[in-house]
């Protein structure tokens, strides 16, 4: 019996770290796009804004359409979306540079964020399934960390330019392959929901812990959007940049396995709670700070992690107000909510543009408050096993 138990516990994590190394290669490719868009511009001799339109459909296909895409995991077999995300996300986004129109360019983005958008809900759901129950938020944390690390190295593929990535391609391919060698089937029994059931899911709690991630999102994205053009003003440059958005990247994995595994031990409503509270002073603090000063950094580390330490955790939660569709639970926090605010950052550009960077950050970071109360509304789930 004692045996047995090991074996399963052996099984289960090995599932765990395949979909997560899924999430790191998958990310990474996810990453590559932005830094690519100076050469992309150069070489098909589009506009910036046409730039810009392949990051759109990049999070629309993503991300926004992340709930549609988690239904169509709850209908056929997880095993093969998980491994489809990181091949199809690798194949149409290392060949950028082999295109030969812009329209057949804007194609193959959204291929690979469809691919993007296949493999959350899934992995999130296999994680969710083999996790032991008084370790599931440490074990979402662990996930959510591995997206977290790899797009910190998409940049670092992104180096290498446009026309040598395809030899990036062959890495989501065998990561596939592992994903797919090690995952079990896993086909949802029972009948199938009607779409205003499904779109029942969508509703009490589950909307309103959706709608706190979105501006809490919306918030952190504005500020590393304004980031580069504060530190500008200040007389810093890319390097600096850089270095601010590689401490945030390390400390928002830190912060989400940490928060994840409190969460085990003292329940998820507390830890979004006070995530969100206390994170409000020390970004405003960190708004008027730079580079200069010896706290930023370390500053920085903190807001990071504790802005970040609530994602997995909402994740979990989303997944036990909704434990009959993990997968479509996991699309609505993981895609739905960051593809959301991604839609709606542009408005902290425009902000922005009339009234400067700094007054942008700091009206974004009142979103906090609102998201804060939306947390503190939220009931505790009960903690059950996901069939």
């Amino acid at each position: 019996m004692q045996a047995a138990t090991i074996q399963v516990t052996r099984g289960a994590v090995s599932i765990a770290l395949a979909v997560t190394l899924g999430h790191f290669i998958n990310d990474a490719y996810g990453a590559m796009l932005t830094p690519l868009s100076p050469a992309l511009r150069g070489q098909y001799g589009v506009s910036i804004a046409a730039v810009t339109l392949l990051s759109s459909v990049f999070s629309l296909t993503s991300s926004v359409l992340q709930p549609l895409l988690g239904v169509i995991g709850e209908r056929f077999d997880r095993r093969l979306m998980a491994a489809a995300g990181p091949a199809l996300t690798g194949l149409g986004l290392t060949f950028m540079g082999y295109a030969p129109a812009f329209g057949l360019l804007l194609l193959l983005v959204a291929l690979a964020g469809f691919g993007s958008g296949f493999f959350h809900p899934a992995g999130a759901a296999y994680t969710a399934r083999y996790s032991p129950l008084h370790v599931r938020g440490l074990w979402a944390s662990i996930f959510s960390a591995g997206g977290t690390a790899g797009m910190a190295l998409g940049p670092v593929f992104a180096g290498v330019g446009l026309h040598a990535l395809p030899i990036f391609a062959p890495l989501g391919l065998v990561v596939a392959l592992v994903s797919y060698v090690i995952t079990p089937s896993d086909r949802p029994s029972g009948a199938r929901l009607t779409l205003p059931e499904y779109l029942s899911i969508f509703q009490g709690p589950l909307r309103r812990l959706w709608a706190m991630a979105v501006l809490r999102s919306l918030a952190s994205m504005g500020y590393n959007a304004m980031l580069p053009f504060i530190l500008l003003e200040r007389g810093y440059h890319h390097n600096e940049t850089a270095s601010t958005l590689a401490v945030f990247a390390v400390a928002s994995a830190v912060g989400g396995i940490v928060g994840g595994r409190v969460s085990d031990r003292i329940g998820r409503v507390p830890v979004l709670r006070s995530a969100i509270l206390l994170t409000i002073p020390l970004f405003a603090l960190l708004i008027y700070s730079s580079p200069g000063q010896w706290w930023f950094y370390p500053l920085t580390f903190v807001v990071g992690a504790l802005v970040n330490a609530s994602i997995p955790v909402g994740v979990v939660t989303a997944q036990e107000y909704a434990p009959g569709h993990v997968a479509v639970a996991s699309s609505i926090m993981m895609g739905f909510s960051w593809g959301f605010a991604g839609l709606l950052v542009f408005l902290v550009g425009l902000l922005a543009d009339h009234t400067g960077p700094v007054t942008a950050a700091l009206v974004s970071l009142t979103l906090m408050v609102p998201s804060a109360f939306l947390a503190a509304s939220l009931p505790e789930p009960s903690k059950q096993r996901f069939d």
